[in-house]
């Protein structure tokens, strides 16, 4: 028996070190590269409808060409209109491979825009060059992009850069729309805001804003293997479930869609500010976070049966 026992462990150690081994890690030098040009003083800012938020947007749609990464849409572009200029949110399809399961979709956005240049410089700098606020977050799912390129999954994933977040939701909203008219099944989707630095003092790696409001964050940990996701009792207080890009997916689809961060309102001093910059950000922090996420999404995009759902309102 002991020999028996003895030889399973062995199989099943050599199968865990295998999958480790067969596991796509984050690329090395990515997320710096990445961050680096999307924060850059040439952006200027990223803000809706200027040519360094045009720079980003065709930077982005390269990484998703090179990646194989086919458009949702006739093109990546989804244009809107905003106080007179047009804006692109940026949508990529990994279609999955399985003949039912391959027609709902996991949604895993950021928003990529900022707010430009502001009118009064500081010490002779005047672009709020974003870093935190969302190149962190924009890269982020670019590297995922880069990952689920090369993993099958039975579910399809759209991955989704937002513009005009900063100008009131506005391409999320019209997103949000087009796909509610189109019936598309969207089962889960995960934004990604302000995690260019680590939470202080937690016993978990990011919180989820309306924590409550599904059982996301129980099952994401349950996947993982771990406490990703917690309660951020600020995040509550000023309702930041509403403030972001996740709110129109919730509201036009009735759809577990939430944010992620680690903006915890002391570990960052720069928000909308000309100091929020490359230099400041924790690679470190972003890389471990998105190497413990990574299993957890796998897992969500495979299960046989949608085990995320709404919590019932009382």
């Amino acid at each position: 028996m002991k020999k028996i026992y003895h030889f399973v462990t062995l199989v099943f150690l050599g199968f865990v070190s295998f999958a480790q081994e067969t596991t796509p890690k984050l690329e090395s030098g990515f997320l710096e590269e990445t961050l680096t040009y999307l924060a850059s003083d040439e952006l200027e800012g990223r803000k809706t409808g200027s040519e360094g938020i045009e720079k980003a947007a065709v930077y982005i749609e390269n990484i998703f060409t090179e990646n194989s990464l086919q458009p949702f849409f006739t093109t990546y572009r989804d244009s809107f209109e905003v106080k007179g200029k047009t804006g692109y949110n940026l949508v990529a399809l990994k279609e999955g491979n399985d003949p039912d399961l391959k027609k709902e979709f996991i949604i895993l956005g950021a928003h990529y825009d900022h707010i430009g240049k502001v009118k009064k410089a500081i010490e002779g700098d005047n672009i709020a060059n974003g870093a935190n606020d969302n190149a962190a977050g924009t890269t982020a799912v670019l590297a995922l992009a880069k990952q689920f390129a090369k993993i099958d999954t039975k579910r399809s994933i759209l991955f989704v850069l937002f513009s005009a977040e900063e100008e009131g939701l506005i391409g999320s909203k019209h997103l949000a729309k087009q796909l509610e008219e189109a019936e598309t099944d969207i089962y889960v989707l995960l934004n990604f805001e302000m995690i260019g630095v680590p939470l202080k003092e937690q016993n978990y790696q990011a919180y989820l804003t309306g924590y409550e409001k599904s059982n996301l964050a129980e099952k994401f940990n349950q996947y993982a293997g771990e406490e990703i996701f917690g309660f951020f009792p600020k995040a509550q207080n000023f309702q930041l479930f509403k403030r972001s890009d996740n709110y129109p997916f919730y509201k036009h689809l009735n759809i577990p869609a939430q944010s992620l961060s680690t903006f915890d309102f002391s570990n960052y001093d720069y928000y909308h500010h000309v100091k929020d910059e490359t230099k400041l950000m924790d690679f470190n922090h972003m890389r471990s976070l998105l190497q413990s996420m990574q299993p957890a999404i796998e897992k969500m995009a495979n299960t046989t049966e949608k085990e995320i759902y709404l919590t019932p309102k009382k």
